[in-house]
């Protein structure tokens, strides 16, 4: 079964690349602009694995010819250039033309409708994705009932140019709405900007940064919340300097300033993804508080970990077909367990207590 992975050079992309290596899935085409950088990426790849059976075929993203092209032959697409918000759409429809399956990285606005038995699974990424799964799974273990979720999401890394833009965009779409929460509904304006908060697990003092976006809206929904409430954690920092004065801006200054601070904030260190998770509810009448933390190795490991996964369970049919968001409809648990296959969770804590009683964590702190 041959899948093909376009923007497989970028940071995302070839993270993607090494996670469905790691996770069984070795018949890959690979897809980019630069042929020449293209061969090189086959030859280191091949080094890492020589059973693999890969091969490299130059697309032009803006194309549509191109991606056509790139796209034919392939069981499964998997999109992973940017900035997404522009090219997922052209991708997604490639795939529907050539009747393959089709994973996104991203959250593909507007996509088209799937072919007959075809899958599509959008959101296949961190956010959105891995922090919509991971509340799913700690609801499937140990509660019958949820009423109230309580989510932090850090990290520390760099910016591509192309994240930058992609993260951006969904400061100024509509699909994350600052200071909203979920009161059995989407209510604007419920929370109020912390600064110089202290959370576990988070070094020193932090601003929280609370948010709705429109995962959090159907995870809500798909767990039957009263109450539910997300937050960013950031250091006070060059890159919380930068999304500050981003509002006032072009695009392309605002982008590369964010580019430029995260490599200021991460100074050479490592980068990491914190996500703190505690559910209240219920189980059989009973009264129980749950908390999970997870610390991953960044953006575009846990990323590209959460695209691999989402296209082996896409291979051994382990989904339905339609268009569907990851975060609702891969199977939570086997799903982790293949994101620690990969080796992009470095830590997964799960305690029937607040989040407040988790002990500081060294590794993946801010």
């Amino acid at each position: 079964m041959l899948i093909g992975v376009v923007g497989a050079r970028g940071d995302v992309g070839l993270a993607t690349v090494q996670a469905l290596l790691a996770l069984g899935l070795q018949h890959l085409r690979l897809g980019g602009r630069d042929a020449m950088a293209g061969s090189r990426c086959l030859a280191e790849l091949h080094r890492q694995w020589p059973a693999a059976h890969l091969q490299w075929q130059t697309v032009d993203f803006e194309d549509a010819s191109s991606l056509a092209r790139f796209a034919q032959g392939c069981e499964v697409l998997v999109n992973c250039a940017g900035p997404a918000w522009r090219l997922a759409g052209r991708c997604a429809q490639a795939a529907m033309d050539a009747m393959a399956h089709f994973v996104d990285a991203a959250d593909t606005l507007h996509p088209p409708a799937p072919g007959p038995g075809r899958c599509m699974v959008l959101g296949a990424g961190l956010q959105p994705g891995l922090t919509g799964l991971l509340p799913r799974w700690l609801a499937e273990h140990g509660f019958t009932q949820v009423h109230t979720l309580t989510s932090y999401f850090g990290l520390r890394d760099h910016f591509t140019l192309v994240a930058a833009d992609d993260f951006l965009q969904g400061a100024t779409d509509g699909s994350s709405e600052p200071l909203a929460a979920w009161r059995n509904g989407r209510s604007p304006r419920a929370l109020a900007r912390r600064r110089k908060a202290r959370l576990p697990c988070f070094q020193g003092a932090v601003q929280v940064l609370p948010y709705l976006n429109h995962e959090g809206e159907r995870l809500a929904r798909q767990l039957g919340l009263a109450d539910g409430q997300w937050f960013s954690v950031m250091e006070d920092g060059h890159v919380l300097k930068a999304l500050d004065l981003a509002h006032g801006q072009p695009r392309a200054e605002a982008a590369q300033r964010l580019r430029q601070a995260s490599l200021l904030d991460l100074g050479g260190q490592a980068p990491f993804v914190t996500l703190l998770v505690q559910l209240d509810g219920h189980l059989q009448g009973q009264p129980i508080t749950r908390s999970v933390l997870l610390g991953g190795a960044g953006n575009a490991a846990l990323t590209g970990a959460m695209a691999a996964a989402s296209t082996l369970s896409v291979v051994r049919n382990e989904l339905p077909a339609g268009r569907h968001h990851a975060a609702q409809v891969l199977p939570a648990a086997l799903t982790l367990e293949r994101l620690q296959r990969t080796s992009a969770i470095r830590a997964l804590t799960c305690i029937d207590l607040p989040i407040d009683h988790l002990h500081h964590a060294e590794e993946g702190s801010l």
